[in-house]
């Protein structure tokens, strides 16, 4: 059964290895997906080569509000409606607090938090226009315990938590649901630098013994995204594997 059959999908950082499997299981599931991507030409080309009939590229800053009016604009002309909105864009720049420069600060605030405000904004337009809609903001274990060294990362994914439970009440009334994701540690390129000894400390402390995967954290995309979730908002899901 295909769960988003006919379905029109925004997936921000749809490039990046936990992006581009939920665009590809969207697709699956009969959606139609604009991705956007900023840096990764390659992996954007690859996706759209490989789902020509469903899946379109675009290159943009999303923490650019007015070309984040401009892109819904011409997805809404395009397409006619917006059904599913997934704020999963996201970047690190770690550092101790000591060391943080404010460049790095800024840039981690604005792609990872701005980037949310921006989107959300001009989506929710089209969907109250539908009186349908459902937006799903990518969090992290981060936003929710903190951790050494990532005091601005943990900052912007607490942000969307606070961001999506407010952004849920103020629109349940016109049937547009917003709810977060928190994953733990995931199995990406991002944590592919991270020292083995490191990552075996974090697997050690998860209950299930073992890294999540892009799939772990598309699958829950998928749910939220779909008509199955269609009582949830406001809710934070953790894909950790127990870890907290």
């Amino acid at each position: 059964m295909k769960l988003l059959s006919g379905k029109v999908a925004i997936v921000t950082g749809g490039s990046g290895d936990i992006g581009k499997t939920i665009v590809k299981t969207f697709v699956q599931h009969g959606a139609n997906v604009i991705f956007t991507f900023l840096s990764s030409e390659n992996e954007a080309k690859k996706l759209s080569i490989k789902f020509p009939d469903f899946v379109e590229p675009y290159k943009i800053d999303i923490s650019d509000f007015n070309s984040s009016e401009k892109m819904i604009k011409k997805i809404t002309k395009k397409y006619g409606s917006i059904d599913i909105l997934v704020n999963n864009a996201g970047i690190i720049k770690d550092n101790l607090l000591l060391k943080t420069s404010k460049k790095d600060w800024d840039i981690v605030i604005k792609t990872n938090l701005f980037s949310v405000f921006n989107l959300t904004k001009h989506v929710i337009f089209p969907m109250m226009k539908q009186k349908k809609g459902s937006i799903i903001n990518m969090s992290s274990i981060i936003g929710i315990t903190g951790n050494i060294g990532q005091s601005s990362y943990a900052a912007s994914k607490a942000g969307i938590i606070g961001f999506t439970k407010s952004i849920a009440r103020e629109l349940g009334r016109k049937n547009i649901r917003c709810n977060a994701i928190a994953p733990g540690y995931i199995d990406t390129k991002m944590n592919f630098n991270l020292q083995s000894k490191l990552k075996e400390n974090w697997i050690k402390k998860i209950p299930l013994k073992r890294a999540g995967t892009p799939q772990d954290v598309a699958n829950c995309s998928l749910f939220l995204a779909s008509d199955l979730s269609n009582y949830i908002t406001g809710s934070i899901l953790n894909v950790n594997g127990g870890l907290i």
